[in-house]
C-alpha cells in the first residue's frame, strides 16, 4: 500500500447511492453551503455528457490513459460501472487531505466499498431515493440515456440499495436542501 495510505481517512467522506438518486446535485449544494470542503474529481472513460467540463466534472480518459493511472497504483479507488470506467485519482486528493482538509468523494457503490475496504475509518454516506419510482423518473429526467441504458441501471439500482446497509449512515434524499442539511449535521458542520 502506498504512503497515501497513512493519512487520517477521519476526513475521507464518500457520497454514494444509485445512479439517478442526485449525488452530483447534494454534493454541488454541499459545497455551495461549505466551500471549505474538498470535493475529488473522479476519472471516467465515458464520454461528456452535454455541458461538462473536462477537469471541472470529470477527467474524461480514454481506456488506454484509464489503464496507465490502474497500473501505476494512480487511483484511491476504481469500478466499472453501466458500460465504463470510473475512479478517484490520488492526485485529486493527496494534498486536501495531507492539508487536513475533509475530502469528499462522490462516486458509485463499488468504489465506495473499496474505499470502506482500504481505509476503514472513512465515512461512507448512502443516499438512497424515497422510492424506486421516483428514482426511475430521476434517471428519464436527465435526458442522457437510452431505454436499454435505463433498464441496465434501475436493475443495478436494487442491488445498490441492497448495500446501503455497509455505509455508516443513509439518508433518503427527498429533497435537496434536506439531504444537505442531514449531511451537515454528520459532518458537524
Amino acid at each position: 500500500m502506498s504512503d497515501d495510505a497513512s493519512t487520517d481517512t477521519t476526513r475521507l467522506v464518500v457520497v454514494s447511492g444509485p445512479g439517478g438518486v442526485g449525488k452530483g446535485t447534494v454534493v454541488h449544494s454541499l459545497l455551495e453551503r461549505h466551500p471549505h470542503l474538498w470535493v475529488s474529481v473522479s476519472a471516467t472513460t465515458r464520454a461528456p455528457r452535454p455541458g461538462e467540463t473536462d477537469g471541472v466534472h470529470y477527467h474524461f480518459l480514454d481506456n488506454a490513459a484509464f489503464d496507465g493511472l490502474i497500473a501505476a497504483d494512480g487511483f484511491l479507488e476504481w469500478a466499472s460501472f453501466a458500460g465504463n470506467r470510473y475512479g478517484t485519482p490520488w492526485s485529486s486528493i493527496r494534498d486536501a487531505l495531507h492539508q487536513g482538509r475533509t475530502v469528499i468523494l462522490e462516486i458509485e457503490i463499488q468504489g465506495a466499498l473499496q474505499v470502506r475496504r482500504r481505509f476503514p475509518d472513512a465515512l461512507l454516506i448512502f443516499l438512497a431515493p424515497p422510492s424506486g419510482e421516483i428514482l426511475e423518473k430521476r434517471l428519464r429526467g436527465r435526458g442522457t440515456e437510452d431505454e436499454d441504458r435505463i433498464g441496465e441501471r434501475l436493475a443495478l439500482g436494487e442491488w445498490e440499495i441492497e448495500q446501503a446497509r455497509k455505509f455508516d449512515h443513509v439518508i433518503v434524499n427527498d429533497t435537496v436542501d434536506g439531504a444537505v442539511d442531514a449531511i451537515g449535521r454528520i459532518l458537524g458542520l
